[in-house]
């Protein structure tokens, strides 16, 4: 069987290893060596960790930056309700994989600034989300098809505030997981805040 390409596999063991211990106790040298490859090689494609936790939130979860990209460039194929759907399902799934690779940071504040920094650095952060689908609303409002009242950073935070909720709200019940499927939450969601900002019913 053919071996991956050094940084597939970097970024592969990057993911696995920020998923399961965390991207607090998650070192560039365990990457290396989960990867199969040395440490300085690993520096020959990413020029700091937090760079490769950015690569791994681009290149191996859900897409959600893309989606809130394309829609704010042509939002009108869909209704607004299909759209939003949409997007609530993925940023659910996207929250859900990094809950777990951030939350490590908030124990240990010295590294937590050091990523935040960092991060601000590279012109990203979880504002980001906010930002786009904020954008893909105003989109909307230009086509006639949200409320021309409607306050677009509100509705975008809750809706993925939600969907950020999802993520570890329901873990400490007797079932370990939240009461409705992905596909009936993120179609839930989409419908009630529809009806918040939308001149139409729909």
């Amino acid at each position: 069987m053919e071996q991956k390409p050094t940084r597939v596999r970097i970024v592969d063991a990057a993911r696995d290893l920020m998923r399961t211990v965390g991207l607090a106790r998650t070192t560039t040298k365990e990457i290396a060596k989960a990867a199969g490859c040395s440490e300085a090689a690993l520096y020959k494609y990413f020029t700091s960790k937090e760079e490769l936790f950015l690569t791994v939130l681009d290149e191996r979860l859900p897409q959600l930056g893309g989606l809130l990209d394309t829609l704010a460039a042509d939002p009108g194929r869909r209704s607004v309700e299909e759209n939003l759907t949409e997007i609530a399902r993925q940023a659910a799934l996207f929250y859900a994989q990094t809950f777990p690779v951030v939350a490590s940071l908030y124990a240990e504040p010295r590294l937590k600034r050091r990523h935040e920094e960092a991060v601000r650095a590279y012109g990203s952060g979880p504002h980001k989300p906010i930002e786009g689908l904020a954008a893909y609303l105003r989109a909307e409002q230009r086509h006639g098809r949200v409320g021309p009242d409607a306050d677009p950073v509100a509705a975008a935070s809750l809706l993925l505030g939600a969907c950020a909720q999802r993520a570890f709200a329901w873990e400490m019940t007797p079932d370990g997981r939240p009461p409705d499927s992905l596909d009936d939450f993120a179609r839930s969601i989409a419908r009630t805040l529809v009806e918040g900002i939308s001149r139409f019913s729909r």
